[in-house]
C-alpha cells in the first residue's frame, strides 16, 4: 500500500523561551545545518548561542509577534495543505516536521499504523540544500533503518523548475500583485553558507559561486541551491514578463561569522529608496508555508527598516500555503505517482 509524507521544517511548541530553547537546540546541533565537527558545534551552540538567556527571550519574541491563535502559522498552514491535499487523493497523507513535533518517526509510524509500506516523501522545499532537503532525508531513512525496515521510499525531488510549480508560483504574485503599482519586485531567499554549495557539488569542481557557474550546463545543479533559486527567479519573470530592471534576487537570514551567498536581502532593502524605489514587493519562493522567515524577519522587520530608510508602500507577498492551484499541483504529482511504477521524477 502507498502513502505519502509531507515535510517542512518546524517550529517551537509556543513562542517561549521554555519552548524555543529545545527547538533551537535541535535544529542548531543538526550536522547538516552547522556543518562543523560536533564538539566545536555543542560548544558554540549550547556553550554559546543558547546559554544566554536573551537570545532566547529574543527568537521568542520574533515568534509571539506572528503566532496565531491556532499556533505557529507554519505548523496550522502545513496542516491546511495537507487536509486539502487529502481530499484530493486516495492516499493516506501524513504531516511531519524535521524538527519538533510532528516528528518524521510519528508521520511514518501513522502511515504504518494504516498498512502503507510504499511511502512517498515529499520535503516541502523547492530547491536542493544540505539544511533543508538532505536533513530530511537523511533522518528519514534513519528511522526507516530503525523503526520501519518493511517500508520503501521514493523521494520527491526539488521541483524549483516544474512547470506546474512555477505557474502556481508565477500566479500567485501576479494574485499578491494586484492593486500594488511596485517599483520593484524582490526575490528574497533564505541563505546558506557558501561552503554548502561547494559541499553538494557532485562535481567537486564546477561551483564558483560567480556570475557564469550557475548558468552553465553541469552535474552540479540538480543539487546547488543556488543555482536553482537563480532558475526558479528566471523562470517567474519569464512567465509574468518582469522587465530585468524591474527585479533582483537577495539572500537572508545569514549567520555572523562565516561568507553566506549574497547580495543580503537586507542590505539591498535598505538602499533601494536612495536608488529611487520607493514601492517595493518581496516575494520569498525558498518557502511554501509563511513561517518566522517571512512573516517576521519579512513583513515586519524589512518593511519597517525599509520606510525608515526612505520607502513609502512594502507589500509582503504570502508563500504558496494552501491556495488551491497549490494544493490542485500536489495532489497531481502524488496521485502520479500512485499511479505509476517508476518514481517521481
Amino acid at each position: 500500500m502507498k502513502g505519502v509524507l509531507l515535510v517542512n521544517l518546524g517550529s517551537p511548541q509556543s513562542p517561549t523561551p521554555k519552548d524555543v530553547k529545545p527547538y533551537l537546540d535541535e535544529f542548531l546541533m543538526d550536522k547538516y545545518v552547522i556543518d562543523i565537527p560536533f564538539l566545536v558545534r555543542a560548544l558554540v551552540v549550547r556553550g554559546i548561542i543558547l546559554t544566554f538567556r536573551k537570545r532566547q527571550e529574543s527568537s521568542a519574541e520574533a515568534y509571539e509577534k506572528i503566532w496565531w491563535d491556532e499556533g505557529s502559522p507554519l505548523i496550522v498552514l502545513s496542516k491546511r495543505l495537507q487536509d486539502k491535499v487529502q481530499q484530493k487523493t486516495e492516499l493516506p497523507v501524513a504531516l511531519s516536521m524535521r524538527y519538533g513535533q510532528p516528528s518524521i518517526e510519528s508521520g511514518l509510524q501513522e502511515l504504518s499504523d494504516k498498512g502503507v509500506t510504499d511511502v512517498l516523501l515529499f520535503p516541502l522545499y523547492p530547491q536542493y540544500a544540505m539544511a533543508s532537503t538532505l536533513t530530511i532525508l537523511v533522518q528519514a531513512e534513519e528511522i526507516r533503518k530503525k523503526k520501519f525496515p518493511h517500508m520503501r521510499f521514493t523521494d520527491v525531488p526539488a521541483f524549483y523548475n516544474k512547470p506546474d510549480y512555477i505557474t502556481a508560483l508565477a500566479n500567485s504574485i501576479k494574485k499578491g500583485l494586484e492593486g500594488f503599482e511596485y517599483d520593484h519586485l524582490l526575490f528574497s531567499y533564505h541563505g546558506i553558507p557558501e561552503r554548502h554549495i561547494r559541499k553538494t557539488d557532485v562535481t567537486k569542481s564546477h561551483c564558483k559561486i560567480n556570475d557564469t557557474c550557475c548558468v552553465t550546463e553541469s552535474a552540479a545543479h540538480a543539487f546547488c541551491y543556488r543555482h536553482q533559486c537563480y532558475e526558479t527567479t528566471r523562470l517567474v519573470v519569464e512567465r509574468l514578463g518582469i522587465p530585468k530592471d524591474k527585479y533582483s534576487q537577495t539572500f537572508q537570514s545569514r549567520l555572523s561569522g562565516d561568507k553566506w551567498l549574497d547580495p543580503y536581502t537586507d542590505v539591498e532593502v535598505n538602499a533601494m529608496p536612495a536608488k529611487g524605489i520607493k514601492n517595493l514587493a518581496v516575494v520569498t519562493p525558498a518557502f511554501v508555508s509563511d513561517c518566522l522567515e517571512t512573516l517576521e524577519e519579512i513583513a515586519m522587520r524589512a518593511n519597517e527598516d525599509f520606510k525608515e530608510h526612505g520607502g513609502e508602500n512594502f507589500l509582503a507577498i504570502p508563500c504558496l500555503n494552501d491556495g488551491d492551484e497549490w494544493v490542485g499541483v500536489v495532489a497531481n504529482w502524488i496521485n502520479e505517482w500512485a499511479h505509476a511504477e517508476m518514481p517521481v521524477t
